[in-house]
């Protein structure tokens, strides 16, 4: 039976993540574009001429021929794509969840609260069941729903089959993340081009708390992070697209090499997640080809929406280490927000 599309408005539509949005949600099986939002000074404009289209995917004339809405919480739609910084998230998002929308989040506002779903399907799908208690600890007749950092969610799914596998006991990551990660205009040229900048401010403390945090226990009406330890450094690179990381891992089990690789090819997520539209077929793919993953060349794998791993190697201080790959404003961001909102629709949520 042909599903009816359910109305959905995306939040900051114009921008870098705002366009992935449109992009991924434009003639989605199961999502219709019912409402752009940005700023005041897009407002009242076609998003064809508010939003600079930067994408390689050509936009679509019925979207760009669509009016920009001012960004408030009073919208014609059931459920909304939030693109908005987090300073602005956290004021519209919880108005927009007491105006009785389910709010699917990429940004940061909200993601540590202990009511709030910090979700990645394959890995905590089990993590909704926070959403009655949210609502009714808040009194929304919506809900609010986080997507992680796009340098943890690349992170955590490298991680999750082997702490599955074996238990981890510690993990440094030092991340090479590209320039669309900052948005846009994002990092002038001056400071990127021929350089890399170190120290990318809030990354790292967000990679540490919310990689524990989507790898943790949900026991009763609270998350347990997980109680590996965990240290990360970031930098950004002059790559357009792609986050690149060096990870090594402490296991609390010995495993080989095969055993790694095993556990990587080996994971899915549960059957309910594996058929929703936008999930990969493997969230996790592993190459054996040296010098890979690279963001030119791998980024894109499973439409953008997996974690690519390789170089698998023993490590001198901890067990093993290894390269991880994400595409930064699919998996790390808008197709994230997608896929949340995909499985809330598979659980009955939005029933």
């Amino acid at each position: 039976m042909k599903r009816t599309k359910i109305p959905v408005g995306i939040l900051g539509a114009t921008g870098t993540v705002g366009q992935r949005f449109v992009e991924l949600l434009t003639d989605h099986p199961w999502f219709e574009i019912a409402v752009l939002t940005a700023s005041d000074r897009s407002e009242g404009k076609p998003y064809g001429q508010a939003a600079l289209w930067r994408l390689a995917s050509p936009l679509s004339e019925i979207v760009a021929a669509m009016t920009v809405r001012a960004t408030r919480a009073d919208l014609p739609c059931r459920v909304v794509f939030s693109a908005l910084d987090a300073s602005t998230a956290r004021e519209v998002e919880p108005a927009c969840a007491r105006q009785g929308l389910f709010v699917f989040s990429n940004a940061s506002a909200f993601r540590m609260e202990e009511d709030v779903p910090l979700l990645i399907p394959e890995i905590n799908a089990e993590s909704l069941a926070l959403i009655p208690i949210q609502r009714e600890r808040r009194g929304w007749p919506g809900a609010l729903v986080t997507n992680a950092n796009c340098s943890t969610i690349a992170l955590a799914l490298a991680l999750a089959p082997l702490e599955r596998a074996f238990g981890l006991e510690k993990v440094f990551v030092s991340t090479m993340q590209a320039v669309s990660g900052a948005g846009y205009p994002g990092v002038p040229s001056l400071d990127i081009l021929g350089n890399v900048v170190p120290d990318i401010p809030e990354e790292a403390a967000k990679m540490e708390r919310e990689t524990r945090k989507i790898l943790g226990r949900l026991e009763g009406a609270v998350v347990r992070p997980a109680p590996f330890l965990l240290s990360a450094m970031t930098h950004r690179v002059p790559v357009e697209d792609g986050h690149l990381e060096a990870v090594s891992v402490a296991l609390s089990r010995k495993a080989s090499a095969e055993d790694v690789v095993r556990a990587w090819r080996e994971f899915r997520g549960p059957e309910d997640v594996r058929t929703l539209p936008t999930s990969p077929a493997r969230p996790v793919v592993y190459i054996e080809a040296a010098q890979r993953p690279q963001p030119k060349r791998d980024a894109d794998t499973e439409r953008g929406m997996a974690t690519v791993v390789g170089t698998l190697k023993p490590c001198g201080v901890l067990d093993w280490k290894f390269n991880a790959l994400g595409h930064n404003t699919v998996r790390g961001a808008a197709g994230a927000s997608v896929q949340n909102a995909e499985l809330a629709v598979a659980k009955g949520l939005l029933s």
